[in-house]
């Protein structure tokens, strides 16, 4: 069977493409790589890429210069993570109350590991996790 290598991106649907990529570059500092008035495209420790697709925008295919992406799109609050250090976990509880960003939940994973979730202005679940929260992280 052919290898997988890893998750290359995780996609949210937003309502307000423009509130939801202050939301991201302001708590996260995240660069934008990419976008238009359908999706916007960012960083994520120069590994991984978040991409905010405006909810709806996607449900035609999109052509591309090199072919076509074929539709998809979201409903209701998705869930995706963050992997941050167990030493900066402090400073992100920190940073989340400084931005106005509540703290939902915290789960102390029986690994080891910690978990901080949040929600951005859509209602999609975030989370902040710490080594120990998988065997593989």
């Amino acid at each position: 069977m052919p290898v997988l290598t890893g998750v290359i991106e995780t996609c949210l649907y937003v309502d307000d493409l423009d509130r939801a990529s202050q939301f991201y570059e302001s708590v996260f500092a995240l660069p934008r790589i990419d976008g238009d008035a359908r999706l916007r495209a960012y960083s994520v420790a120069g590994r991984g890429v978040l991409l905010l697709f405006k909810r709806g925008a996607s449900l035609k295919p999109a052509p591309h210069s090199t072919g076509v992406i074929s539709a998809h799109d979201g409903n209701g609050p998705l869930h995706f993570a963050f992997s941050i250090t167990a030493s900066e976990l402090g400073a992100w509880e920190k940073h989340l109350a400084e931005k106005n960003v509540a703290i939902e939940s915290r789960i102390h994973w029986s690994r080891g590991g910690t978990s901080l979730y949040f929600r951005d202005p859509d209602g999609n679940l975030g989370e902040l996790a710490t080594p120990g929260l998988w065997s593989i992280y």
